[in-house]
């Protein structure tokens, strides 16, 4: 009941019936009941960055919760928990509504490396180089899985015969694929370098990533044999987009492109000022909105890669963006969290938060949640009614 007594003291005073029912219908309103989960980075094992809720409507901080060290983590969401990694070597799991502490567990060094909430459980990677598995409910440890060294990109997933298989990069230039139950590998594929983004899951069960190789690799789940090796044109530091046999992703010689997965050619690039691209894409219909370090947000068409538009930040922008309806979320090393019309680039909404804003938001039912380099996790929902 100390939720309601905190939002009693912030009511005119009131007969406590009244307070009371007021309270009740403040939760109905904004309380996330029927929301999407956001298990891991950009949403999906597509990594298409776009959510079937909506962003806030006249968004305003619902609360904050600081950690020990900067959060370059991205959250994520599931029932009604986020779970968040920090520069403290911890990961949070935090209550969605109001943002209380649930639990926080230790890991050996910084977790800069987005969670996977899946199955009842957190998969998350660490600076060393261990990841993680830990119980959603209680924050207890189900297993730790070492890797080479260190872990910066999140975790994907797939199944294979009914059991959870989970994929992740490492600095050690290997993909490794790990039984969710057990914390056991099943297999690992190697690169040519540091793998920095989570890879996308293709529909006829392909794991597809680009790394510091300077390759796009397409990986076979059920094997973990090679298919494919592509060239990627520079070293990828970001995650890909897929849609289809179709993949998006930026680089860090300052293209932005689109690739056949089946043909292995390019099937555009775009190209504007000579500043890296390391934001992963939201892929829409009909367009694909990106980050660059340019300190712009871009909006180009999908089939061909022509320039809808661009938002201009005051920061590079290496947050990947979130879609949600006609609304655009992301952040920027300017220190503002930003909303955005994704028809037009408009700006709808900012909030000044004062450090630089690399994790990409996660989104459930009306909340919108962000870390920031002061160390602090931030959710905005709607605004409350007149009392």
């Amino acid at each position: 009941m100390h939720v309601y007594q905190r939002f009693k003291r912030s009511l005119p005073k009131l007969p406590d019936r009244s307070g009371y029912l007021v309270f009740l219908f403040f939760l109905l309103l904004n309380a996330p009941l029927v929301a999407a989960d956001w298990p891991m980075f950009h949403g999906s094992p597509a990594l298409t960055g776009v959510s079937t809720d909506a962003l806030p409507a006249n968004p305003t901080l619902a609360w904050r919760f600081k950690t020990g060290g900067q959060v370059h983590s991205s959250p994520v969401i599931s029932s009604n928990r986020v779970f968040i990694g920090s520069f403290d070597n911890r990961l949070y799991a935090l209550d969605l509504l109001t943002g209380n502490k649930l639990w926080a567990s230790p890991t050996g060094d910084q977790i800069e490396a987005t969670p996977l909430a899946m199955d009842g459980a957190v998969f998350v990677g660490s600076h060393d180089g261990n990841l993680y598995s830990f119980d959603a409910r209680t924050g207890n440890t189900n297993w730790v899985y070492l890797t080479g060294s260190k872990i910066t990109c999140g975790a994907s997933w797939f199944r294979e015969g009914g059991k959870l298989r989970i994929l992740v990069g490492s600095f050690d230039n290997l993909l490794h694929c790990i039984d969710a139950q057990t914390g056991k590998t099943n297999w690992t594929y190697e690169t040519g370098n540091y793998i920095n983004g989570t890879p996308a899951i293709t529909a006829d069960q392909r794991a597809v990533f680009g790394g510091c190789d300077g390759l796009l690799h397409l990986v076979e789940l059920a094997t973990g044999k090679k298919v494919r090796e592509i060239d990627a044109g520079a070293y990828v530091s970001a995650s890909v987009g897929l849609e289809g046999h179709r993949i998006y992703y930026g680089h860090m010689e300052n293209v932005f492109q689109c690739v056949d997965l089946e043909l292995g050619t390019n099937v555009w690039t775009y190209e504007d000022k000579a500043f890296a691209f390391a934001s992963s894409p939201a892929i829409l219909p009909d367009r694909v909105v990106f980050g660059g370090r340019d300190k712009r947000l871009h909006c180009v068409t999908k089939n061909e890669g022509k320039l809808l538009w661009t938002f201009a930040a005051q920061g590079k922008v290496d947050s990947s963006p979130l879609v949600a309806g006609n609304q655009v979320a992301v952040g920027s090393d300017d220190g503002r969290f930003y909303i955005l019309s994704l028809t037009d680039g408009r700006l709808l909404w900012s909030y000044e938060i004062g450090e630089a804003v690399v994790s990409s938001p996660a989104l459930s039912g009306n909340r919108v949640v962000v870390g920031a380099e002061d160390g602090v996790v931030y959710c905005f929902g709607p605004k409350m009614p007149n009392r």
